[in-house]
């Protein structure tokens, strides 16, 4: 399989103890060819990579996200393990982009997410341009009773809902989705927090409006409003049956997350992000998540990768 590439164990490095103190120590690799039909024991965190930025170069972004998942393993590693002794913590490697054939990847992410679940398995998607998103979402879709009314929720600056007339890249995802349930008559459930006016173009949100998508501006998406947020969450959620949450990692300020495809020092901040989190997990709605955009090309500091890091952290702990 030429675009799948399994976990190694030498990714995961830091300091030893012995005890399983830390990630590190916890984490099991497999190759996602191997997994057997088998259900999964219960609460078991699948990590799955997606190591693509060719969406990100057809949208004319700065390159570097295919880097992004060996970036966030390599700061989620070093990170202390307080998960119970009984839940298993895998991951099944890389989803990569051969001869810049991206849809190809993202068929193969839908297949991988689809055939997580299946089994019972918690998925957590690292990428990678946020062209991730169409692929998982088509794999929660296949998994579920088509009955079952998906919501997106978006954290991001941008709203990714550019027509593909000329085609799909990384800014793209959501208005497939959106034609796609169109063609099967099916509820298009997105909802953006920290919409920003000054990356949006008018036709973008014209596009939102006509798609009844939702979203919240990021001048309103800090703690100061967090009643409103809290409102705003939860009136979505209460309209869904199951949550997929995307978290782009360029919707936050430069000052937290400097390697991104699109920096900003205009945007959210990571207290307001794991404040919804809580929400959202409390709900036990949420199916599956990825982050996307780390970009480790024009990290300083690692400080990205450990961002990204801590919100997985945060999620997995919470779960």
């Amino acid at each position: 399989m030429k675009a799948y590439h399994p976990s190694d164990n030498n990714l995961w490095t830091g300091r030893p103890s012995g005890e399983r103190l830390y990630l590190h120590e916890k984490v099991a690799c497999f190759d996602f060819q191997e997994i057997t039909s088998e259900p999964f024991p219960e609460n078991t965190i699948v990590l799955v990579g997606y190591a693509c930025d060719e969406g990100v170069k057809r949208n004319q972004g700065r390159i570097g996200a295919a880097s992004g998942p060996l970036a966030i393993r390599k700061a989620l590693a070093k990170m202390p393990n307080h998960l119970s002794e009984e839940t298993q913590f895998l991951d099944l490697g890389n989803v990569k982009c051969a001869d810049t054939d991206m849809e190809a990847s993202q068929r193969l992410l839908s297949k991988i997410v689809h055939q997580v679940l299946e089994r019972k398995g918690i998925p957590i998607l690292l990428g990678g341009g946020h062209d991730i998103a169409y692929g998982h979402f088509k794999g929660i879709q296949n998994h579920l009773d088509p009955q079952k009314v998906i919501g997106i929720l978006n954290f991001d600056a941008h709203f990714d809902l550019r027509n593909n007339h000329n085609g799909n890249n990384s800014g793209t995802p959501f208005y497939q989705i959106a034609k796609e349930s169109e063609a099967l008559s099916r509820e298009f459930n997105y909802h953006c927090l920290g919409i920003r006016t000054d990356a949006n173009d008018r036709t973008l949100f014209e596009t939102a409006k006509k798609l009844n998508a939702t979203y919240l501006l990021n001048d309103r998406f800090n703690l100061h409003h967090w009643e409103e947020i809290q409102e705003n969450i939860q009136s979505f959620v209460d309209q869904v049956d199951h949550l997929y949450v995307t978290i782009d990692l360029d919707g936050f300020s430069s000052a937290y997350a400097p390697g991104v495809s699109a920096p900003s020092p205009m945007g959210f901040s990571p207290d307001v992000v794991l404040k919804c989190l809580e929400c959202i997990l409390a709900s036990k709605k949420m199916i599956s998540i990825d982050l996307a955009e780390m970009n480790p090309t024009y990290d300083l500091d690692n400080r990205t990768a450990k961002l990204a890091a801590s919100l997985v952290h945060f999620v997995m702990h919470r779960l």
